[in-house]
């Protein structure tokens, strides 16, 4: 067979740039559905604070990590402790993996306690049917008034009269002030209704109150120069173990006079393990729940994400989804007896 020299030159050249071709990479059906996607983040608080502003950062970061890369917007949807978000997730909301929420961490002790609930608000979700995504740190209640106050520490709560600004029933500035007064000794007058944490700043710094009690990320973020200035005194935190930051305050459960009052703060204390805790609707499909979790993870380590958080000092210290699972299975585990008479302890005298 007669092969011309110029097919031969043609064949080769073909040959080679062939060689060069890697064949493309076959997109998931994960990438495949979130492609052109936005996936919304539900806050189930009123805007300002700790618990808005980590989602809002989640938000601006967690998107790059995800198969397709979604866009993510923030909204808030709050009313009776975060029940109406839960409730919305688990009864009306798509269940493709394009909307998530961040309750309030109360949510974690809902089936065993009912701090949100039984106050009148329904809880109308399961939440061991609901996949968790995780938690972005690991953050203490703290309790703490106005360095103008007579009120510098617990023993001071037992005699000198004082009012703590809350909000609904179920939030932990109001559930962590009936906690005070039922399990330590304290007689703090409670005044609840205001709407979240930035109304109650607001209302102490007006003089209203005397105090609070708030996540210390929530103080840090929100306001920071109360703390700098010396403005506030924290009395206790409500962690099963010191914050870093906080060495020189005792925790609830070291001033707990006998063993059952520590066993019960102890029980409370595990929703501040996963103090911003992020869940998914039920029956979203197993191979997104995954591509989200991992993405929540990735996001965790993102050195933009971290400096973000590092510039609004807000602590990282992350909860894998199946932990906070493990964490919920674990609070059924707890002796009845100490959870009647922590039921009991929350409901305001």
């Amino acid at each position: 067979m007669d092969i011309s020299r110029r097919s031969l030159v043609r064949g080769a050249a073909v040959a080679t740039a062939a060689s060069f071709v890697r064949p493309l990479r076959a997109a998931s059906p994960v990438e495949d559905f979130y492609r052109g996607k936005t996936i919304r983040l539900l806050i189930g608080t009123t805007p300002g604070a700790g618990y808005d502003l980590i989602a809002r950062l989640l938000a601006q970061h967690m998107g790059r990590a995800i198969p397709g890369q979604p866009t993510m917007v923030a909204e808030n949807m709050p009313g009776a402790g975060s029940l109406t978000m839960m409730n919305f997730l688990y009864n009306r909301a798509p269940r493709d993996g394009t909307v998530f929420g961040l309750p309030l961490n109360g949510v974690l002790l809902e089936p065993t306690l009912k701090l949100m609930s039984r106050t009148g608000g329904a809880a109308n979700f399961d939440i061991d049917k609901m996949p968790w995504l995780g938690s972005t740190t690991e953050d203490a209640q703290v309790l703490w008034f106005r360095s103008d106050s007579r009120i510098k520490t617990v023993e001071d709560l037992r005699i000198i009269p004082s009012i703590a600004g809350a909000s609904a029933p179920g939030a932990d500035n109001f559930t962590v002030a009936v906690l005070t007064n039922n399990l330590l000794g304290a007689k703090m007058n409670i005044v609840r209704g205001y709407q979240g944490t930035n109304d109650v700043f607001l209302a102490i710094e007006r003089g209203e109150a005397d105090g609070s009690a708030t996540a210390y990320s929530a103080i840090v973020v929100g306001r920071p120069q109360l703390l700098k200035d010396g403005r506030i005194h924290i009395l206790a935190q409500y962690g099963r173990d010191r914050l870093p930051e906080l060495p020189d305050v005792p925790t609830a459960m070291e001033l707990a006079p006998d063993r059952d009052v520590r066993d019960m703060l102890s029980v409370f204390a595990v929703k501040f393990k996963a103090t911003y805790p992020f869940v998914l609707p039920p029956e979203v499909p197993a191979d997104r729940v995954e591509a989200l979790r991992a993405a929540f993870d990735k996001t965790m380590t993102d050195a933009r994400f971290l400096e973000d958080t590092k510039k609004s000092s807000m602590p990282i210290k992350p909860l894998r989804g199946p932990e906070i699972e493990k964490l919920i299975r674990e609070t059924y585990a707890i002796p009845e007896r100490t959870l009647a008479r922590l039921r009991a302890a929350v409901q305001p005298n």
